[in-house]
């Protein structure tokens, strides 16, 4: 019984679809000269309203990623969607880093920048309108987008809170 929930599990896993978001290069220096070690920032999403977030540290680049993967995907997060956009106009906010999302008509497509496309892709959100405002860096970007998103709530949820 545990083996097949092990088979479904990493069936599962097999299915989300992974961006890196970007790679950083750190220096250290140490005695000898400059230790180099890496940064991954990596969005985890199966394209139907979930999605997660991780960061990832490790001396090599390969490492730093699959830990970002595996942080991510322990991070997954349920969307709320309303077809292929979002239910309304939405504000994020991480640090420095402000984004603001508004829903739009079929077939637009993604017209958003920066760290902001692969988090909702990864999502499943396949027509919105966004604007990165404030921070350029690109990890309060993500964290401010995915802020964002946590935000957002169907119409039957607000009316259900209202009542």
């Amino acid at each position: 019984m545990a083996m097949n929930r092990d088979k479904r599990n990493e069936q599962a896993e097999d299915a989300l679809d992974e961006h890196t978001v970007f790679i950083n290069r750190c220096a250290k220096t140490v005695k000898g000269g400059r230790r180099m070690s890496f940064s991954a920032v990596i969005v985890v999403g199966d394209k139907e309203g979930r999605v997660g977030v991780g960061f990832g540290k490790a001396n090599e680049v390969s490492d730093a990623i699959r830990k970002g993967g595996e942080a991510a995907r322990k991070d997954m997060r349920k969307v709320t969607l309303h077809g292929k956009t979002i239910p309304h106009d939405v504000e994020g906010v991480c640090d420095g880093g402000r984004v603001i999302l508004k829903p739009a008509p079929d077939g637009t497509g993604l017209i958003v920048g920066g760290g902001m496309r692969p988090v909702l892709e990864a999502a499943g959100i396949r027509d919105a309108v966004g604007k990165s405002l404030g921070s350029k860096n690109r990890l309060n970007v993500v964290k401010a987008t995915m802020n964002a998103l946590m935000k957002l709530r169907s119409a039957e949820e607000i009316a259900a809170i209202r009542a």
